[in-house]
């Protein structure tokens, strides 16, 4: 039998304890530790058996995992990840890597010094419409692309920015593109690459009580590679979610994947192209009581596990999960005065 890869999770809120599930599940993976400021019956932690250590610092000292999964708030990824990393220590690090380029290439500098790899969370890549979509741009299938439309619609309201709590503060939130919408960011990046020329507008309408940041956005753009986009998002939906979706019009047909959480083909027409069924997509992550990205984070792990044991490549490597945060950034540095200061680089 092969010897399991070890993992620690860093951070038990909903994600988390996702992590834990997966890592549990894995054939190849072993659970050796998990870290939370919280007591273990705040966290609602279990089993006795695994090491609970309050501080990252004192995790780092004490186990002997392989692997550090960082699950905590947005803006503690980055400074957490240098940690691991020093400790020569491979990190799983959930979305977004960082709130800044800036920290995004200091994780990356660090792990090349190492010798260490990275291993961005964009667990939507797995879906099967996510796949599908990918297939059908890698074969050009739609020709040239001409237009890219991402449409992210869901509801965050006073249920979910609880005072004092992280969602929605400028320091450890960073604002919906990084925290609700920053996997469709990733798709679109996957499939088409970087972006240009960058306009937008933006608006706070119903959380001014709960975030200083905007709850709504359009975004316009041109594509590197050719072709104009647009981003329209917001977060201001009455009473729950309502779509994440993309369209892609292209010079040889038109395609668009849907549904509360980019999961559904609604709508192929291709030239010479008779889509095959494809198969269920896996239901939304429940962040308690709010449905979200695709549950797709035991693909995740077990592309640490065969990564690290030689089998398999990166599935988001580090460079792919600073780009996101790069066009996240450059997006909100066209909101103009008076819009969220970013916090400090590390």
């Amino acid at each position: 039998m092969s010897v399991a890869v070890k993992f620690a999770v860093v951070g038990l809120g909903h994600i988390g304890k996702r992590h834990v599930a997966m890592i549990e599940r894995n054939l190849e993976s072993q659970l050796v530790a998990v870290c939370d400021i919280r007591k273990a019956t705040e966290t609602g932690f279990e089993d006795p058996s695994i090491p609970y250590y309050s501080s990252i610092e004192e995790l780092l000292v004490h186990t002997d995992a392989d692997v550090i999964n960082i699950c905590t708030p947005n803006g503690l990824h980055a400074q957490m990840g240098l940690q691991v990393l020093a400790y020569h220590k491979h990190v799983v690090l959930e979305k977004p890597l960082a709130l800044t380029r800036r920290d995004a290439e200091k994780v990356i500098f660090k792990a090349l010094q190492m010798s260490r790899q990275v291993f961005a969370v964009m667990q939507n890549r797995y879906s099967p419409p996510a796949k599908w979509l990918k297939q059908m741009i890698s074969e050009q299938r739609l020709g040239r692309i001409f237009m890219v439309q991402l449409n992210c619609y869901w509801n965050r309201d006073e249920r979910y920015y609880k005072p004092g709590g992280w969602h929605g503060t400028a320091n450890l939130d960073g604002g919906v593109l990084f925290t609700q919408f920053s996997h469709f960011i990733d798709i679109m990046y996957w499939l088409f690459g970087d972006i240009e020329n960058i306009k937008g507008n933006f608006g706070n309408f119903a959380h001014h009580q709960s975030t200083p940041f905007e709850d709504a956005g359009t975004v316009i753009f041109d594509f590197v590679n050719g072709g104009m986009g647009t981003i329209n998002y917001s977060t201001a939906v009455w009473d729950k979610n309502m779509e994440s979706s993309i369209t892609i019009i292209g010079e040889k047909g038109s395609v668009k994947v849907a549904g509360q959480y980019m999961d559904k083909v609604a709508y192929c027409h291709v030239k010479d192209y008779v889509p095959e069924p494809l198969e269920e997509a896996l239901p939304a992550n429940d962040y308690g009581g709010y449905k979200g990205s695709a549950s797709n984070h035991g693909a995740v792990i077990e592309n640490v596990v065969k990564t690290l044991k030689g089998e398999m490549q990166v599935a988001t490597n580090a460079l792919e999960g600073m780009k996101v945060v790069d066009i996240i950034e450059r997006i909100y540095s066209v909101r103009g005065e008076g819009a969220l200061t970013i916090r400090e680089s590390l």
